[in-house]
């Protein structure tokens, strides 16, 4: 049986960098599942591969253009 793991990470927003306080999960092989936004104002970015953050001042367009300018165009979770 795998286990995951929980760890307490900083993540600074992806569109101003103000830092948020994250609970990120992990599978047995170091693999990103999911994480919980624990500060006040932030808010989980959806992302397969990694923990994103962004505040919850931000627009959708905002925060899709800075996911596109630091990590380029995202593919779809299905594909």
């Amino acid at each position: 049986m795998s286990e995951n793991h929980t760890r307490g990470e900083m993540h600074g927003c992806i569109v101003c960098g103000k830092l948020y306080e994250l609970y990120v999960v992990y599978d047995a092989s170091g693999k990103f599942i999911d994480c919980k936004v624990m500060s006040a104002g932030g808010r989980r970015v959806p992302n397969a591969h990694r923990a994103l953050v962004a505040c919850e001042r931000h627009s959708e367009k905002e925060i899709e253009a800075a996911v596109a300018r630091v990590y380029g165009k995202q593919k779809e979770e299905d594909e």
